[in-house]
């Protein structure tokens, strides 16, 4: 029954197929936040899958004329570490086994560093004189530890 002079109530009008408003945008910050964290993902595993060259490859395949940035892995020589008093620039080599690097370094060492089972990998350039100049120093701890005789 209407009577005449009340106005008629209308009901919203429901939608029909779209997404609404509120759904959109919160859609669109969803992907933001996982095109965020993918890309934060990407930057920590690339750095963290550089490769290296061994004290042999370093020999065979980097020009030091070059002054690329490279890394290179192997065993410290015993008794080859000398470093003069009051002085933060070492001075070693470096082996693969079967052949040698002399490499320097300026500042602090890890203590592995000086563990015959620990792999030491360098990051730096090969100088023109054959010495591999070191910025920094990483020391992978040994994978298996030797008991002591």
């Amino acid at each position: 029954m209407e009577y005449a002079g009340t106005p008629q109530l209308s009901r919203p009008k429901a939608r029909q197929g779209g997404l609404s408003a509120h759904r959109i945008k919160v859609f669109l910050a969803v992907a933001v936040l996982i095109g965020a964290f993918g890309y934060f993902a990407f930057i920590a595993f690339e750095s963290a899958a550089r490769f290296y060259y061994t004290v042999g490859e370093v020999h065979e395949s980097v020009r030091a004329s070059d002054g690329e940035v490279v890394r290179v892995s192997g065993k410290l020589v015993p008794d080859s570490f000398h470093r003069e008093a009051g002085s933060t620039l070492a001075r070693f080599t470096l082996t693969d086994g079967d052949q040698t690097l002399a490499a320097i370094y300026d500042g602090v060492v890890p203590d592995l560093f000086f563990n015959e089972h620990s792999e030491v990998i360098l990051e730096g350039a090969l100088r023109p004189d054959g010495i591999f100049e070191s910025h920094d120093v990483t020391v992978k701890c040994p994978s298996k530890y030797i008991a002591s005789s």
